[in-house]
């Protein structure tokens, strides 16, 4: 499959394509006479893999390790749990950040709720921030 034609079937672009291509994403494909790529019908699977890695939240750096890990000849499942379960306790931790920063916020905009224009000091922007 040429490469407007994968990236018309898996959703994305020929730049993506390269990009992923030399990031070690996709192996590199077999050329046609002309000099063309010439993708195999599997990389849509790669790249549904790689997509649904991003969507977790995965680095191309990480899926590109578990794709290595796979291409080794080994199933990848121990380290993908271990990817998930790191993941898990970034979005713990800024679940945790935009929780405290929302609380910042709220307090903030209760004591400007209240504003007096009149007693502004006009040697700060503004004494809510």
């Amino acid at each position: 499959m040429r490469i407007g034609e994968l990236a018309e079937a898996s959703g994305t672009t020929t730049k993506t394509l390269r990009f992923y291509e030399e990031a070690g994403l996709l192996p590199p494909p077999e050329r046609t006479a002309n000099g063309y790529r010439d993708y195999a019908p599997d990389t849509l699977v790669r790249l549904d893999f790689v997509r649904r890695g991003r969507t977790a939240g995965l680095t191309l750096a990480q899926i590109r390790e578990v794709l290595d890990i796979r291409d080794a000849g080994v199933a990848p499942c121990q380290h993908v749990h271990d990817l998930l379960e790191d993941r898990l306790g970034d979005l713990d931790q800024q679940i945790a950040d935009l929780q405290a920063l929302r609380h910042t916020v709220a307090h903030l905009r209760d004591g400007a709720a209240t504003s007096d224009p009149t007693n502004c000091d006009a040697t700060t922007v503004c004494r809510y921030l």
